[in-house]
C-alpha cells in the first residue's frame, strides 16, 4: 500500500499563503459589498410589507413560460444530481451552468450575488477546516511546513472543500430561476399539484407573505427606541430594554395573527386557498424539463467516469 506523499516547504510559504487567501478574500468581499450597497442607494425605498421573493414573476423568459411543475422536478432533480458529484471540476461545470440559468432567466445579478454573500462566510469555513481535519490516506499530498512538523495540509480535502463549496454556489444560483421567474402563489400550487399536502403549501405562503410584515413591525419598533434616545451599549440595561423588545414583538405579531385570521374568515377562508392556476402542458415544457435533467445525468457521469 502506497504511503502519503509528503512535500517539504518553508515557513515563509504557509504566511505568504494565508496572507495571499486573506487580501483575496477581503478584496472580493468589498467588491460585492460595494456592488451591493451601490444598488441599494439607487432603488428606491422598498414596501418591506410586499414579499420579494417573486418581484421578477412577469417576465418573457423561458423560465417564465415554463410550466411550473416540469421547472420544478427538472431543476430541483438536476441539483439534486449535481449534489451527487465529488471534483471540483464538476462543482465548476454546475457553477457555470447554474450562472447560465441566472442570465437566460434575465434576473437581476445583484440578489444572486446577494444570495451567495450570504452563504460565504459558512463555506469559507469548510475551506479552512477540511484541508486541516482530513484524515491522512494512501495516494494522498501532504504539504508539511517546516518547524511546524505537527501541522499538515491535505490536498485532498481542500479538493473536497472546492467540491462542497462549488456545489453549494451552484444550487444556490439555481435558486433563484426556480423561485423569482413565478409568483410564489404559482409555485407552491404546482407543488401543491405534485403531490406536496395542501396544509403545507399554506403554511409557506402564510409564512413567506407575513414574515416581512413582521420585520416591518420590528423596523418600526426599533426607530421609536432610536428616536427615544436608545443607543446599543455592552451593559445590562441594554439587555433588558432588548428583552422588552423581543417581548413586544411576539406579543404584536401573536394579536396580528388573530386579526388576520378573522380578516380570513371574513372573506370567505375556509380552510383552503382558491386555486386559480391552470395549468396546460406544451412540448416546450417537456423539452426543457429533459434538457435540465440530462444535464444533470451528463455532470455525473462525466464527474464518475471523467472527472472522478
Amino acid at each position: 500500500m502506497n504511503e502519503a506523499q509528503i512535500i517539504q516547504l518553508p515557513l515563509a510559504a504557509l504566511l505568504i499563503g494565508i496572507l495571499s487567501l486573506a487580501a483575496c478574500s477581503w478584496l472580493t468581499l468589498r467588491i460585492v459589498k460595494n456592488t451591493v450597497r451601490g444598488s441599494r442607494k439607487v432603488a428606491q425605498e422598498r414596501d418591506w410589507s410586499i414579499p420579494v421573493i417573486d418581484a421578477d414573476a412577469e417576465g418573457t423568459s423561458p423560465f417564465h413560460r415554463w410550466d411550473v411543475r416540469f421547472k420544478l422536478v427538472a431543476l430541483l432533480g438536476f441539483a439534486f444530481l449535481v449534489v451527487a458529484t465529488r471534483s471540483p471540476w464538476s462543482a465548476l461545470i454546475a457553477m457555470l451552468l447554474a450562472f447560465a440559468a441566472v442570465l437566460l432567466a434575465r434576473l437581476p445579478l445583484i440578489r444572486s450575488l446577494r444570495r451567495l454573500l450570504a452563504i460565504s462566510g459558512f463555506l469559507s469555513m469548510f475551506l479552512l477546516v477540511m484541508p486541516l481535519t482530513a484524515a491522512s490516506r494512501p495516494d494522498d499530498t501532504l504539504l508539511v511546513f517546516a518547524g511546524l512538523d505537527w501541522f499538515s495540509f491535505n490536498l485532498r480535502g481542500l479538493q473536497l472543500a472546492l467540491a462542497i463549496a462549488g456545489k453549494a454556489c451552484a444550487v444556490a444560483l439555481l435558486m433563484e430561476p426556480l423561485l423569482a421567474t413565478a409568483s410564489l402563489p404559482r409555485t407552491v400550487e404546482g407543488l401543491t399539484r405534485l403531490g406536496v399536502p395542501e396544509k403545507v403549501g399554506q403554511m409557506l405562503l402564510l409564512a413567506h407573505r407575513y414574515v416581512f410584515v413582521f420585520l416591518e413591525e420590528a423596523r418600526r419598533m426599533a426607530v421609536g427606541m432610536q428616536v427615544r434616545g436608545f443607543r446599543r451599549q455592552s451593559s445590562v440595561e441594554t439587555l433588558r430594554v432588548m428583552g422588552n423588545f423581543l417581548g413586544m414583538l411576539f406579543v404584536r405579531s401573536f394579536e396580528r395573527t388573530h386579526r388576520v385570521y378573522a380578516a380570513m374568515q371574513a372573506r370567505g377562508y375556509q380552510g383552503r386557498f382558491p386555486a386559480p392556476f391552470y395549468f396546460r402542458v406544451t412540448a416546450g415544457d417537456w423539452l426543457h424539463a429533459c434538457i435540465w435533467l440530462l444535464l444533470g445525468v451528463a455532470l455525473l457521469l462525466f464527474d464518475r467516469l471523467g472527472a472522478g
